[in-house]
């Protein structure tokens, strides 16, 4: 299994960071779905602050061309992202077009 780390800033407001939470103790089960489907495994995401971080294992029939064309093309998905962005602002250092950054690692025990 491949392990993906990403990281996204939440809006630094406590009110937003708080529905965020709430959101996220019932995901939708069309999302839910659409993450299983695209051979996705394991996702946690972990907050500090506003720091979103997270953790994606994933099995060999996931690709990142696969999930975005499955997502594009699923209108639930698409709702939810755009919900969620009301909360999500991107890094600093964030290309054009990107939410979650890839992080890179840099040590392993």
């Amino acid at each position: 299994m491949i392990k993906y780390c990403f990281a996204l800033d939440l809006k630094d407001d406590i009110k937003l960071i708080e529905e965020y939470k709430k959101y996220h103790q019932k995901i939708w089960p069309e999302i839910t779905d659409s993450i299983q489907s695209a051979g996705i495994e394991n996702l946690e995401i972990y907050l500090a602050g506003n720091r979103l971080f997270m953790i994606m294992k994933v099995n060999d029939s996931f690709s990142f061309e696969k999930k975005t064309a499955m997502d594009l093309a699923n209108p639930k998905v698409q709702e939810w992202e755009n919900l969620m962005w009301k909360y999500q602002q991107k890094l600093p250092f964030a290309k054009e077009g990107e939410k979650w950054v890839l992080m890179d690692r840099i040590y392993q025990l």
